[in-house]
């Protein structure tokens, strides 16, 4: 486990799982705020998808229904890792050990590399986690190191801390229309902004699940009981964010990924939003941060 600090924030790393970011605290002068879920006694895995911390999602973020990656040109398959029996889920970044090519108390570089498997991604991918006095950055980019042209995705998934009295504020100009199992049925313009762009209560007895489009890149969540605000910013390769909670959750996941929902396999995704076809050597990079603030 790697701990980075600076000033009022700290940071617990663990590269063996998936290079997660498995706490984020920011010590303010009356107590110390989580700014990502971190649950007592939880405990990182590469079984499931954790629900804490932050983690990469590559070389596609979200779903790949039925273990297929299809853009178009030539479909293939992955390896099946989703419990819930869906197919493939978030990519192998969040289950593979992560090398440390750098570290000091406010910086690691870290990298996975995939060199072998029954699918043709073949891959070098680095995280760069940043923390300053304010918050933390995390720099992707992952190489197309196959010998073919690929198509490649990728994104964050980190879990955000919420009460009854947090406000979303985030505007987007469409999203996916999902049926059952998040499948996509098509896309949607959304008017003034979508549904968060007058800062509402997040709070819902009913499960909330949104595949963005035309995101213009910041989301702000208020928690006025708790006296702090966590702003989100990503940058322009990743604007299709997840917004998704089940219902009555004491969290919530605001993702920024690189396309949308189901577009590794889902013609209605894809249409709206596609992986980037990458040639040999190329690559897809981009960049989230966190910062925090008193309210």
């Amino acid at each position: 486990m790697l701990a980075l600090q600076s000033g009022p924030l700290s940071a617990a790393i663990a590269p063996e799982i998936g290079a997660m970011v498995t706490a984020l605290e920011w010590r303010a002068p009356e107590r110390v705020h989580p700014l990502l879920r971190a649950p007592a006694g939880a405990v990182p895995s590469i079984a499931a998808p954790n629900r804490f911390g932050s983690w990469a999602m590559l070389p596609f973020a979200n779903r790949a229904f039925d273990c297929v990656i299809d853009d178009g040109e030539q479909p293939f398959r992955v390896p099946a890792n989703d419990p819930a029996g869906t197919g493939s889920i978030h990519g192998f970044g969040w289950q593979s050990a992560w090398e440390i090519l750098g570290y000091d108390h406010g910086h690691t570089v870290l990298e996975h590399r995939r060199s072998a498997g029954e699918d043709p991604y073949r891959y070098r991918a680095r995280q760069e986690i940043s923390l300053d006095v304010s918050g933390m950055t995390i720099a992707l980019a992952i190489i197309n190191e196959a010998d073919m042209a690929l198509p490649f995705g990728f994104g964050l998934h980190p879990w955000f801390p919420a009460a009854a009295d947090t406000r979303l504020k985030m505007r987007s100009d469409g999203a996916l229309i999902l049926g059952n199992g998040f499948r996509a049925t098509g896309s949607q313009a959304l008017a003034d902004g979508g549904p968060y762009a007058a800062n509402p209560l997040f709070a819902t007895q009913a499960e909330t699940a949104w595949s963005f489009l035309g995101w213009d890149g910041t989301a702000r969540m208020e928690t006025p009981s708790r006296g702090v605000a966590v702003t989100v910013t990503a940058s322009e390769t990743l604007r299709c964010p997840v917004v998704w909670a089940p219902p009555g959750a004491d969290f919530l996941c605001v993702e920024p990924q690189s396309h949308a929902i189901g577009a590794p396999s889902e013609v209605a995704a894809r249409a709206a939003s596609p992986l980037t076809r990458l040639q040999p050597g190329e690559t897809l990079s981009g960049w989230m941060r966190i910062a925090v603030e008193a309210i």
